[in-house]
């Protein structure tokens, strides 16, 4: 369980192929506090732990994951939004995440606003997914809230620090993101079918 508070921005520093899977090696400041089997969210993919160095930590996506993510376009030098999960009895800063990705969404707006950005993803609604406005969205694992709501679009308001604290500045158009929609949204919509 996360909350879409992004701690530190990782680098992907080696890929290594095998059958389906894919292993990534992982730097980021935190590495000296992580053990293997913990789960670290990676642009918002919740990923297990696999292996542990002073410098660097590795973990495997498999093809379900590599299928609804935007994990396969990672190359060497790709900068990652990287959380530890939550500890219980800790302030739930962003919201309710699970670092399970519903489906990605693309970037078809990213607008300079003089002091904050605005940023348009579209989706494929056909999946059930829903947003509202004033509802939370994890973009590459960044607890958002929505300031736009359309059937197949979704906008947000980024304020300076999360521009400049996550990889959203390096977000521009047509830019394949992962979403997680909110969770309790999930389980309304699917009440309501």
């Amino acid at each position: 369980m996360f909350t879409g508070i992004i701690e530190e921005i990782g680098k992907v520093i080696t890929i290594k192929n095998e059958d389906t899977n894919i292993h990534f090696e992982i730097a980021c400041p935190f590495v000296s506090e992580l053990n293997v089997d913990q789960s670290v969210a990676h642009d918002g993919v919740c990923l297990t732990v696999t292996k542990c160095s002073s410098s660097s930590y590795w973990v495997t996506a498999i093809d379900e994951t590599l299928q609804k993510t935007n994990l396969a376009s990672w190359k060497v030098g790709s900068k990652l939004n990287l959380e530890r999960c939550m500890v219980l009895g800790g302030r739930l800063d962003g919201h309710i995440v699970q670092g399970h990705i519903d489906q990605t969404g693309t970037c078809v707006e990213r607008k300079d606003e003089n002091g904050s950005w605005l940023f348009t993803f579209e989706y494929d609604s056909s999946k059930g997914n829903v947003t509202i406005e004033k509802g939370s969205i994890t973009i590459n694992g960044i607890s958002l809230t929505v300031v736009n709501s359309l059937a197949t679009k979704f906008s947000v308001a980024i304020i300076p620090y999360t521009f400049e604290h996550t990889n959203l500045h390096a977000v521009n158009l047509n830019d394949t993101v992962n979403l997680e929609f909110d969770v309790i949204g999930k389980y309304v919509a699917r009440l309501m079918k």
